[in-house]
C-alpha cells in the first residue's frame, strides 16, 4: 500500500534523527514516500540526502514548514514542490537570523530567573542547525531545570509563558507569497492546533493551495472538517506524521500519511 508521510523533521531543525536516518526509518515503517519539513530551513535537501533515497527506493519530496505570525497569533506553513531558488534561500537565511535573536532574547529572559544557560551552548546542535525553543528546551532539561521537555515549555518558553518571546516575524501573506515566487504550493500546517475561530477565519480566506488534513495521532474521524474544507476551497490536501524522533517518542514516522493520489496532484509523480 502506497504511504508517504509529508511532514516530518530531521536534525536539521528539531528532529533527532539526521535526514539519511529519516529515510532509513521510512524504509523500515514501509513508506512509499517523505517529506521532509525541517522549520525555517532547507538544508535537509543535498545530493546526498537524495542519493540515500534513491538507492533506498524512497521518494523524497521538497518540503519545509515556515514560521509566521498573524496578529500575534502563530501560524506555520508548509511548503512543498518548490526549487530552490536564490529567493527562497534568502528567506530562510533570515529566518535563521529571526531565530538567533530570539533565542538571544529567550535566554536573557531565562537569566533573569537566574537559569543560565549561555547562547554558546546551543552551537552543540550544529551551526547549521534551525536553532529554536526546543533546543533551549534540552539544555534547561540537561540543567536540572525542568523534568521534562514539555515542562520547560509549560513553565517558561511555551506562548504566553514568563520566559517566552515571540520575536519579529513575517505574515502568512509574506510566507505564501515567497513559496509562490518558488514555484511551490502552501499549505496550512496542523490547522486543528488554530484556537481562535476569528484567526482560523482570516487564514481559511488567504491564498493557500492545501491544507494539512492528516496529522499525527488523529483521532478516527477528526480529517473530516479539514477534508470538508479542502473540497469547498478546491483545496489540495497533505498529512504526515510531524515526527520529530526521541523527543516526542509517542508519534511514529508513519503514523499519519497520504495516498498516492494526494500525491500525484501535489507534486505531479509518484
Amino acid at each position: 500500500m502506497y504511504r508517504a508521510d509529508l511532514h516530518c523533521h530531521s536534525t536539521c531543525s528539531d528532529g533527532t534523527l539526521s535526514p539519511e536516518e529519516l529515510l532509513a526509518e521510512a524504509k523500515r515503517k514501509e513508506l512509499s514516500a517523505l517529506s521532509i519539513t525541517d522549520h525555517d530551513t532547507v538544508d535537509a535537501y543535498t545530493e546526498e540526502t537524495f542519493r540515500v533515497a534513491e538507492r533506498l527506493g524512497i521518494c523524497l519530496f521538497p518540503g519545509v514548514e515556515f514560521s509566521s505570525r498573524y496578529e500575534n497569533y502563530p501560524i506555520h506553513i508548509l511548503g512543498y514542490a518548490f526549487n530552490r531558488t536564490p529567493a527562497l534561500l534568502d528567506f530562510c537565511a533570515q529566518h535563521q537570523k529571526r531565530r538567533r535573536e530570539r533565542n538571544r532574547a529567550i535566554l536573557h529572559k531565562l537569566q533573569e530567573q537566574k537559569i543560565l544557560i549561555e547562547e554558546g551552548e546551543l552551537k552543540r546542535f550544529g551551526i547549521e542547525c534551525s536553532i529554536g525553543r526546543p533546543h533551549i528546551a534540552q539544555l534547561m532539561l540537561e540543567h536540572g531545570v525542568v523534568s521534562t521537555i514539555q515542562e520547560a515549555f509549560d513553565l517558561y518558553i511555551g506562548e504566553g509563558k514568563r520566559c517566552f518571546e515571540p520575536g519579529t516575524s513575517f505574515t502568512p501573506e509574506e510566507t505564501i507569497e515567497k513559496i509562490h515566487a518558488a514555484s511551490g504550493k502552501a499549505f496550512i500546517a496542523h490547522p486543528h492546533l488554530i484556537q481562535k475561530q476569528k484567526v482560523l477565519d482570516a487564514i481559511l480566506e488567504m491564498d493557500f493551495d492545501g491544507i494539512e488534513c492528516y496529522y499525527g495521532l488523529f483521532h478516527h474521524g477528526q480529517e473530516k472538517k479539514w477534508l470538508k474544507i479542502a473540497k469547498k476551497k478546491g483545496w489540495l490536501i497533505s498529512g504526515g506524521s510531524d515526527f520529530h524522533g526521541s523527543v516526542k517518542p509517542h508519534v511514529q514516522l508513519g503514523c499519519s500519511w497520504v495516498d498516492e493520489e494526494a500525491v500525484m496532484k501535489l507534486f505531479g509523480a509518484s
